[in-house]
């Protein structure tokens, strides 16, 4: 039978994507073979995109949640213009702009990174969320589609239930979603896992359901022209689609639908490759060919798509010019411009808790920021970013004019759907919630670090004063956690979050400074629950002063010569490092206090300042109440941390700060033992030096509630 031009480019992406696992001898070519035809028909007829210009703002989003069908993606591509044929020859391989999962570069069509699944098709609904909130501000010149491929796999991940109740909630109907369903995955067929309704799942969540067979053209068509034309609902089109569609064994019998080719190549799975290219119509001898009447039909669908895009910037060229003040706003959006803000003056209550102090500065933001999102998971009143809810408005189904989401209690979810928005462009993504719930969110948070989102984070209630909740509410293993993030690079050799801890409320001014100037990667602002003593500040405003926490860290205040010790730490225990530095001075003992919100962007400052701050050869003293590992890149070799190595226990902060060691009282005595051994030591006929803290990568973890000394 003769297959059309459209059959044939179904089957050029199969061949082409079986090819690349073949070569590589690593992937997954079942899963892109499957979903070959629904992703012709979606590029060629219905996702608009300028050829020439791949970040064109109006383009068509698309999202692939299972990353490993990346085959599939970069075989469409490839026929689009974005990729050579060299480059899906190189799949897998070590400097290849194929990777294995495919990773976020617009140049090329590839808008998110993925691989975990769920978090694609979620990032998709925050890309739509961010569409209607530019389209609720410009019009509907700037109305477009966000289109989602999920697999089985991800309609299986809790994630999917967060995304699937927030679309359907909001009436995203610039959503469309096509799930693959092929009844295979991994390592079992679907039936050995699930017995779900899936389309009852999402009708039930207000969704626009289609299920139609995946491999017909006619259908897939149908689908798409119908979700095109919806406006009220987001659009799932459930495909059943078959596993190793066109495969065949070397007996020359079907080899589809097995689960052996959803992860290997083909010829490790029992089928035979090249008898399979033949059966879809290519040349054994060449899998890599793109035949030449589909790239003739390309060539076509490109010139089509460069026309239309061409005839849009004609049509914004006429309302920028009839909208001057909206244009120029617009292109502040997309260019990442922020609005003058002086930071020193936002007044702040002496005494407050940082969260309190976010909230100050939130309000302020929504007045001055037009173009900020702030999101939260069931915690506005308590994360305080109901700060910025107060000068705004939720949003809600139909009306997207407000600037605030509740996620409802789905953290995961959120930190996904900030990603989309961030991907999307145009918005400054924020989310709250408590701190210890940090840990739901982990994996869109290092999706967020991989791709250098500029997503904040306001993580509140920072360590056990959270006090009676007890220690499910009560972080301390948290903050070493996500700090590793300053440690860890990313692609472009940068730290890949930066991580900020806030001592007070001026300090929070600064911390929130640094986040909205960072675009780059990433921001965590980790908050207190409980009012924290404004840090004092020698002959200038503390405001002044605490702008040197650009630095990661700073002197808060100082002893005349040579400090006896230093004293180190971030957040509500540098007041208590305050209270312990008097103790000390009516002892003899002179110290030096340094607050240091960020390690990270300490580590990037030069020698000369480190070494001005945290001197060679003066003891140091670390208070955290986190593991005492979070504080060692401080301590170094030689220096002493008190912080916490048990999860903590329900009482007032007050009484746990007693009970834990946490008072001034107690840290003065440690420091004492501390300032004792270093004299001690400086005595003894066997001489040692202090190694610079920042270069002590390697130290070993050492702590307890009982101060301890770190060692190599």
């Amino acid at each position: 039978m003769t297959k059309n031009v459209n059959e044939r480019a179904a089957d050029n992406i199969r061949i082409l994507s079986m090819a690349m696992v073949e070569k590589a001898n690593s992937g997954h070519p079942g899963g892109a073979m499957g979903g070959a035809d629904y992703i012709h028909i979606l590029f060629s007829e219905f996702l608009r995109f300028d050829p020439a210009d791949p970040e064109w703002i109006n383009r068509d989003r698309f999202f692939l949640d299972p990353g490993h069908m990346s085959p599939m993606l970069y075989s469409v591509l490839t026929l689009t213009g974005h990729f050579t044929v060299d480059d899906i020859m190189q799949f897998r391989q070590w400097g290849s702009v194929t990777p294995g999962h495919p990773e976020l570069d617009l140049k090329r069509g590839v808008e998110n990174t993925s691989g975990p699944l769920g978090q694609g098709h979620t990032m998709a609904v925050g890309a739509a969320i961010a569409e209607r909130f530019l389209a609720a501000r410009f019009g509907r010149l700037f109305e477009h589609k966000t289109y989602a491929y999920i697999s089985d796999g991800g309609i299986q991940e809790e994630i999917s239930q967060g995304a699937g109740r927030l679309a359907g909630h909001l009436g995203l109907s610039n959503l469309v979603l096509f799930y693959d369903s092929n009844d295979i995955q991994l390592s079992t067929e679907t039936s050995a896992v699930t017995s779900e309704n899936t389309a009852a799942k999402y009708k039930a969540w207000g969704w626009r359901v289609m299920e139609i067979d995946g491999h017909s053209h006619d259908q897939i068509r149908g689908a798409l022209r119908l979700a095109g034309d919806e406006n009220e609902r987001p659009v799932i089109i459930i495909g059943k689609t078959v596993m190793g569609k066109g495969l065949i064994d070397e007996a020359g019998k079907s080899f589809e639908a097995k689960t052996s080719t959803h992860g290997q190549p083909v010829t490790h799975a029992g089928g035979s490759f090249k008898k399979s290219v033949a059966n879809l119509g290519g040349d054994p001898e060449k899998p890599f060919e793109i035949f030449p009447d589909v790239k003739q039909l390309y060539e076509e669908v490109l010139a089509g798509k460069s026309a239309a895009s061409a005839a849009w910037k004609k049509k914004k060229e006429s309302w920028a010019a009839q909208n001057h003040d909206a244009a120029r706003q617009l292109n502040d959006f997309y260019s990442g411009v922020i609005p003058e803000i002086d930071f020193a003056a936002i007044a702040q209550k002496e005494n407050d808790a940082t969260r309190n102090a976010s909230a100050v500065i939130l309000s302020h933001f929504a007045g001055k920021i037009p173009n900020m999102i702030v999101a939260s998971a069931d915690l506005s009143n308590s994360d305080k970013t109901d700060g910025f809810l107060k000068k705004s408005k939720p949003f809600a189904r139909g009306d997207f004019s407000g600037a605030f989401l509740h996620a409802g209690v789905s953290e995961l979810t959120m930190a996904a759907v900030m990603n989309g928005m961030a991907l999307h462009g145009g918005v400054i993504p924020a989310c709250g919630t408590f701190f210890v719930f940090s840990d739901y969110m982990k994996p869109a948070v290092r999706l967020a670090a991989l791709m250098r989102l500029p997503v904040k984070y306001i993580w509140t209630h920072d360590a056990f004063r959270v006090g009676e909740d007890g220690p499910t509410h009560q972080p301390v293993e948290q903050e070493a956690q996500i700090r590793l993030m300053e440690h860890l690079k990313n692609h472009h050799g940068e730290n890949s979050m930066l991580v900020l801890r806030p001592a007070d409320a001026p300090e929070t001014n600064i911390a929130w400074k640094l986040a909205l100037e960072n675009q780059k990667t990433p921001t965590a602002l980790i908050l207190s629950r409980q009012n924290i003593k404004t840090l004092p500040s020698e002959g200038k405003p503390r405001i002044e002063a605490a702008a040197m926490a650009s630095k990661g860290a700073y002197i808060v205040t100082d002893a005349p010569g040579k400090p006896d010790v230093i004293m180190i730490a971030s957040g509500s225990e540098v007041a208590t490092l305050v209270e312990a530095a008097a103790l000390l001075a009516a002892g003899g003992i002179r110290s030096r206090i340094v607050s240091a919100p960020s390690e990270g962007l300490f580590r990037t400052q030069d020698e000369s300042y480190r070494h001005s701050v945290i001197t060679p050869g003066v003891p140091v003293f670390c208070l955290t109440a986190g593991l005492p590992v979070t504080m060692q890149g401080f301590a170094g070799s030689d220096g002493r941390i008190w912080g916490l190595e048990s999860f903590g226990s329900s009482a007032a902060y007050n009484v746990l700060d007693e009970k834990f060691g946490f008072t001034g009282e107690n840290i003065a005595k440690e420091v004492s033992k501390l300032e004792q051994s270093a004299v001690a030591s400086r005595q003894s006929p066997v001489k040692t030096s202090r190694q610079s803290p920042v270069y002590s990568r390697q130290s070993k973890p050492v702590g307890s509630r009982q101060s301890t000394v770190g060692s190599h």
